[in-house]
């Protein structure tokens, strides 16, 4: 009996155990905690308007901290590059979704919205806003994406599936009801709120999932 078998490890294919993608992750990890640490230094310290706003709002022409904001976004952006390399080659499904949210959280931090970040349907943006709303939307949607498609693939690994459901668990509903306050409240308190929960539990999923995954380097098999 192999000792996959016995210890009920899965094969190498799909615990994605190799050397180059635990140190892809331990890097995702590491990138997901010093973005998240830069992006709540400058909402924090920064002059937004608290709760009642969003979080971009950290990062406009003229903030003090726009740039400690922008690092971190640039973080956030690395980290979900580095879990698509650290996923193993059967979870390509969750990796796309991944190199799509990197990419469109790296726009979002390039190009920053003007103050008070106005969307539709209630204010009028100019086009920088919208490039950057949209962005941000889109890497969101992304990373929910990939929770969702690792929660359902048969390929990953029980702990990555424990991981990304409870993530999707969290992320699918926060998101459908920020969309609906977008359209029907707009911009407050709110919004802000749910913004912030939604990110968070985007963070915590991707720093969970790099701990999983950098953690698989030890249990590759041998017969």
């Amino acid at each position: 009996m192999s000792r996959a078998a016995s210890t009920g490890t899965a094969p190498s294919g799909r615990a994605g155990g190799t050397p180059g993608r635990a140190a892809a992750a331990s890097a995702a990890a590491g990138c997901v905690l010093a973005g998240t640490v830069a992006v709540t230094v400058a909402v924090v310290a920064g002059p937004g308007p608290g709760l009642t706003g969003y979080v971009s709002e950290a990062g406009i022409a003229g903030s003090g901290y726009a740039s400690t904001y922008r690092i971190g976004v640039f973080a956030l952006a690395a980290a979900l590059l580095l879990l698509a390399a650290a996923l193993p080659p059967a979870l390509w499904g969750a990796a796309g979704p991944l190199t799509v949210g990197a990419v469109c959280t790296a726009l979002s931090g390039a190009v920053t919205c003007s103050d008070g970040c106005p969307l539709p349907p209630f204010e009028t943006p100019t086009v920088a806003d919208l490039v950057h709303g949209g962005a941000s939307i889109a890497a969101v949607a992304a990373t929910v994406l990939a929770m969702v498609v690792i929660s359902c693939s048969p390929h990953a690994t029980p702990g990555l599936r424990r991981v990304a459901r409870l993530g999707a668990a969290v992320a699918l509903p926060l998101a459908g009801v920020v969309a609906v306050v977008l359209l029907t409240v707009g911009r407050g308190s709110l919004v802000g709120g749910l913004e912030r929960l939604l990110l968070a539990t985007a963070a915590g999923w991707g720093l969970a999932t790099a701990s999983v995954l950098g953690l698989a380097r030890g249990r590759t098999p041998s017969m």
